[in-house]
């Protein structure tokens, strides 16, 4: 009773913080509640044994953190400052890591003020997690989808159902069948390369934190059946590329489904234009290969058809990429959507580790390390859906498979271990932690999440305690510790993006819940929460696909 009276207790607290810090902040200086926003510090909170600290943009000394009452339970002295050029901020460092009782506090700064409430609780990252995958259902295409979150209904009817045509693949005015999977960003046009990089985060996520993840319950409609929560939303990704194999029995994979222009800001079943199945591309198509291996040996155990049916897809796929060597373009004349192309060399590399992970043949370990040993570098720090070189290296380094080739193995270790370092070096130099430290692009708030991956690696091959303290402080740059004070993810934490680029959110006129919103570019103080800035203030499910791995890194499995 003791326990479920603490669960409770908890999902309210959780409940009044992020429904208070979901109003606009007033301006610079003062915020909700008459929070300080010159106080910077993850706004979810902290978990009780780990590393705790805020940075503050302004002139001070000594800091305390007070409780509910008003009680200070912990003081300390600032280190700094550190001069940010890139925002004319002197920042000062307020670490409270010894303060590891469960509670809800603030943080006061003498000559500033206090900070907004914030959480020390084992179970701080549960909601949020929920939440970020709430969001995947609620990108569901080609069913209708409804939710509830903070009080509030989200929900579309069925769209898309007549996905699509085959006119630019076949020359005729056939429809294949082409409905389900999850709507690529703010647009509704789905894409299978940005599906690679997204299904490949989320499994790694599955393979890497299953232990977290797999009991935690999820608000979709499968909910309750035989098949963890999270692996029913990947089967929704799943099924519907495999729609997207050539219906000549080729194994060529079509680049997307799309209309042949982006449609305005209306609900997903408003939009009757006619969609097309796009030709077919070698980035893609390895993209594919990946996907299917690693769906396959992941739902083996719970749904052996489902299982059966990838693993011969990525075959048929795989065959014919070792029969046309040679990179293809997608052919997308007459489309002026989503693009997403990029060289196969990385793709087909990762498509050979799964292959060989998934089946344990030599042609496709020795496909991959003949790859591998001519890539010039092994790991690399920033990566996204146009190089998934990444996820093969991971892949292979992680491997319990016999056979590889030990000189290689030891340089892609080493490389990760490298770059895992150079990660840690560029937060503990940055004014705010941020990974990435001063790079700044378009979708970096999703580079920043996906960073996590390499320190929580780089940790299971040498463990040290600054690649997770850079990956918890990645989660508080992404969730207000950082020159806004805000959160970068819709409906979650203090002050959370209430205009993204999400063409629901403006015809709906309210932030859709759980979506990393891409982040500022080219400086950091460039962000804007316009819906008209789809460079800035976009989502998309590459990015939410990091996010989700980051959070299942430290997620509890139960509220």
């Amino acid at each position: 009773m003791k326990l479920m009276l603490y669960n409770f207790l908890g999902l309210f607290i959780w409940f009044f913080i992020t429904s208070a810090c979901s109003l606009q902040s007033k301006s610079d200086s003062g915020g909700v509640g008459g929070a300080v926003t010159k106080i910077k510090l993850n706004s979810i909170g902290f978990l009780p044994y780990q590393i705790k600290s805020a940075s503050i943009s302004g002139y001070c000394s000594n800091f305390e953190i007070l409780d509910t009452n008003g009680n200070v339970v912990y003081s300390g002295t600032v280190i700094g400052p550190v001069s940010n050029p890139l925002t004319s901020e002197e920042i000062y460092i307020a670490d409270f890591s010894e303060l590891t009782n469960v509670g809800v506090y603030t943080l006061s700064v003498s000559n500033i003020g206090s900070s907004y409430s914030f959480r020390i609780d084992e179970n701080i990252y549960y909601e949020p997690y929920r939440t970020a995958m709430l969001g995947m259902y609620l990108w569901r295409c080609g069913t209708n989808v409804s939710a509830s979150y903070n009080g509030r209904s989200y929900s579309h009817s069925a769209c898309h159902l007549k996905d699509a045509y085959l006119n630019y693949i076949t020359n005729s005015k056939e429809k294949k069948d082409g409905t389900g999977g999850w709507h690529d960003a703010g647009d509704y046009n789905k894409y299978t390369v940005n599906a690679g990089i997204t299904l490949g985060v989320l499994f790694m996520a599955w393979e890497h934190f299953a232990s977290r993840i797999s009991n935690i319950s999820l608000d979709i409609p499968e909910k309750g059946n035989s098949i963890p929560d999270f692996l029913d939303e990947m089967i929704w990704e799943v099924k519907w590329l495999l729609k997207m194999q050539y219906p000549d029995g080729s194994g060529r994979i079509s680049h997307k489904i799309s209309t042949l222009n982006f449609g305005g800001f209306i609900m997903p079943e408003n939009e009757t234009t006619t969609r097309y199945y796009v030709p077919w591309g070698s980035a893609a198509t390895a993209d594919f290969v990946a996907m299917m291996a690693m769906a396959s040996r992941i739902l083996q155990p719970y749904n052996s058809t489902l299982a059966s049916n990838c693993i011969e897809a990525a075959k048929k796929s795989y065959s014919f990429l070792t029969n046309n060597p040679s990179y293809t373009k997608a052919d997308q004349s007459g489309f002026s959507t989503g693009e997403y192309e990029t060289d196969d060399s990385d793709d087909r590399l990762w498509a050979a580790a799964e292959m060989w992970e998934t089946l344990g043949d030599a042609v496709y370990l020795n496909d991959f390390e003949k790859r591998a040993n001519s890539a010039s570098a092994k790991i690399d720090k920033s990566f996204d859906w146009g190089n998934v070189k990444n996820l093969g290296m991971f892949t292979y380094l992680l491997s319990s498979r016999t056979g590889k080739n030990s000189t290689l193995f030891g340089t892609i270790s080493n490389a990760l271990i490298s770059v895992a370092n150079e990660i840690v070096s560029n937060s503990q130099s940055n004014p705010y932690r941020r990974p990435l430290g001063t790079s700044y692009f378009w979708g970096c708030n999703g580079t920043v999440a996906r960073q996590t991956m390499i320190l929580q690696i780089a940790n299971k091959f040498s463990p040290d305690t600054n690649y997770i303290n850079t990956a918890l402080d990645a989660l508080g740059y992404l969730f207000g510790r950082n020159y806004f004070c805000r959160s970068f993810v819709t409906g979650v934490g203090y002050n959370p993006p209430k205009n993204p680029h999400d063409r629901r959110s403006v015809a709906s006129g309210s932030a859709w819940p759980g979506y990393l919103v891409g982040g500022g570019w080219p400086t950091e103080t460039s962000w804007q929460d316009d819906s008209d800035r789809y460079d800035l203030n976009e989502i998309a499910i590459n990015w939410n696909a990091a996010l989700i791995y980051a959070l299942a890194g430290f997620v509890t499995n139960q509220p």
